[in-house]
């Protein structure tokens, strides 16, 4: 007789892995599909019915702008991780750990400041001054109607303290819901939050990387050298 095998223990689910917050910019990415849109139908048009160099011109000229408006509206993204922050900019993706993250300043343009002094801009979260004016009226007039409501209340529980004797503590119903932020300031505020949480984490060391987008280099240099050249020839 043959003993049975011993069966093996049932492996354990994993853990599933957090995933990264990503933070992009809604009109860039319209703006940069309405471009595309645009130079597509004017550069295929001059493709189909353009007469002697005029097709090649205008393949030449997409190469280059194509390339370009990818860079600066679609390709912009903040990744926010546990252990690191990716800033994908038009020409560059810049990896930092949480523990290299000196600062995240927001003056005229969001940027991330690191230990050794080094500073990149986050283009994916650009500064709206538009937009902060806006929030600033919309926190003016939300304090000036809770300073009206609160005084509606005092007012209500003073006089029913004084008629059945108890305290004015009425004022419940108007609960604050923090500052009136706009939406770039109110993303710098999570990224802070996370940087302050996970800064000192052994898994958010490490060294800044930073790499150039030779995908979206190469063919605008060779688009704008083709340009060069048939302008010249022409």
């Amino acid at each position: 007789m043959t003993s049975p095998e011993p069966q093996s223990p049932a492996p354990q689910p994993s853990e599933p892995e957090s995933k990264d917050r990503v933070y992009r910019s809604v009109p860039a990415i319209a703006g940069g599909v309405l471009l595309l849109a645009i130079a597509g139908w004017l550069g295929i048009d001059a493709v189909l019915s353009g007469e002697g160099r005029t097709p090649w011109l205008a393949l030449a000229v997409l190469l280059l702008v194509v390339p370009l408006v990818l860079a600066f509206t679609l390709r912009p993204a903040v990744y926010a991780g546990d252990d690191r922050l990716r800033i994908r900019n038009p020409f560059r993706l810049v990896v930092v750990p949480w523990g290299q993250v000196a600062s995240l300043r927001s003056s005229y343009s969001n940027e991330v400041l690191t230990e050794s002094g080094a500073k990149y801009q986050l283009w994916a979260v650009p500064v709206s001054l538009r937009a902060r004016k806006k929030a600033a009226r919309r926190e003016m007039r939300a304090t000036a109607q809770a300073r009206r409501e609160m005084g509606r209340d005092e007012g209500r529980g003073s006089a029913l303290g004084m008629r059945a004797g108890l305290g004015g503590g009425l004022g419940g119903d108007s609960v604050s819901e923090g500052p009136v932020r706009a939406e770039t300031d109110r993303i710098m505020d999570e990224l802070r939050g996370l940087h302050e949480a996970r800064h000192r984490a052994e898994s958010a060391q490490g060294e800044v990387t930073v790499r150039w987008a030779y995908e979206v280099l190469a063919p605008a240099v060779a688009g704008a050298v083709l340009v060069l050249i048939l302008v010249a020839v022409g």
